[in-house]
């Protein structure tokens, strides 16, 4: 188990803190008791997640755009961060297509940025650049990838992260080889939880449909992912900092995805997520001629299982029956973040 009692007055800075895997890990990160700031656009979706939860006001927020250099240096002098967490992004691969421009301004720029104030402050000890299982040459071979497999992204988003990728491994071998500051990334999976309200992700438009009593419309029910739900590559984004933060050799390039009896296809996720559901909710396969996605991706996670002791808590039917519970109380104006944190991670 993670010992969260470690981030307990350790100065964290998280970029992307108002999305949603951002409000997920700041919640943890204020209930472990760190001095917690975020750097991000305003919530990204309306419903937001860090909005219902109230995390406004319980950490220092600060509203700014990660292709501000200027600004962020700034956010670097004043709040001196020892960690920081590396989330914003424009994630959507589908929205990557339509505006390609600012999906490389934010997640190639965005990091050189974020880099360049690590550079300038020796206050940093460890830093983590969250990417995505998509980095890779996908191959769509039946085997996970590996960290040492070649870069490639297909589609914007995915390249603009194997860009992204690069930039860190040039920035570590340029400026932090005297071993100042531990410099990782985390290569994650698809993940699914409660307050997920994005356009174009699996299980938001499972709930939306739900909501509305309609099937759900599946446009690639085949392709398979290494679905896992949002504590989990948390858990592991925190493992790695706190490893390398204590000992700097743990810094690398690290997988983080599951088991791969859980790498399903969507078609099988929404299967569970309509028996977990209940009230006859089914789905239908529908094709909109989308733009290009990869059909099949898995990962390889030997790396951080050997070398930090990272494993995958919650397969997918409890990932499912997790998110279920979550929405189907935020419905009735309860929040289940909490519970969640604490039945995963243990009470404090």
């Amino acid at each position: 188990m993670l010992d969260l009692t470690f981030f307990r007055g350790k100065r964290v800075l998280v970029t992307g803190h108002t999305g949603f895997k951002g409000s997920w890990l700041c919640r943890i990160l204020v209930k472990a008791g760190a001095e917690v700031t975020g750097y991000a656009l305003t919530p990204p979706t309306d419903p937001s997640l860090f909005e219902f939860c109230g995390l406004n006001d319980q950490m220092n927020s600060v509203i700014g755009d990660i292709r501000d250099l200027e600004h962020l240096r700034r956010v670097f002098a004043r709040t001196q961060p020892e960690i920081v967490i590396h989330l914003a992004a424009q994630p959507i691969v589908r929205d990557s297509y339509k505006d390609p421009l600012y999906t490389y301004e934010t997640n190639v720029m965005g990091t050189v940025h974020i880099l360049e104030c690590v550079r300038q402050n020796d206050c940093v000890v460890s830093f983590l650049n969250v990417t995505t299982d998509k980095v890779y040459e996908n191959r769509e071979w039946e085997w996970g990838y590996r960290e040492t497999d070649p870069l490639d992204g297909y589609d914007p988003y995915s390249n603009s992260k194997s860009c992204s990728e690069l930039v860190t491994h040039s920035y570590q071998n340029s400026f932090f080889q005297d071993g100042r500051c531990a410099i990782s990334t985390a290569r994650a999976g698809n993940v699914i939880g409660g307050g997920d309200f994005a356009n174009d992700r699996i299980i938001p438009d499972c709930i939306r449909a739900a909501q509305k009593g309609e099937a759900i419309v599946v446009r690639n029910p085949h392709s398979t992912r290494p679905y896992q739900h949002v504590l989990e590559p948390l858990s592991a984004y925190l493992r790695i900092v706190q490893a390398q933060y204590e000992d700097k050799t743990k810094a690398g390039y690290y997988n983080v995805g599951p088991d791969d009896g859980d790498c399903l296809t969507t078609g099988n996720l929404v299967t569970l997520f309509c028996e977990a559901w209940g009230e006859g909710l089914t789905w239908i396969n529908r094709h909109d001629g989308g733009p290009h996605e990869a059909g099949f991706l898995k990962l390889d996670c030997s790396r951080i299982r050997q070398r930090l002791g990272w494993r995958p808590r919650w397969d997918a039917a409890q990932a499912i029956e997790k998110t279920v519970s979550w929405s189907k109380a935020y419905l009735r104006g309860e929040n289940k973040m909490d519970q969640q944190i604490e039945e995963f991670f243990g009470k404090e």
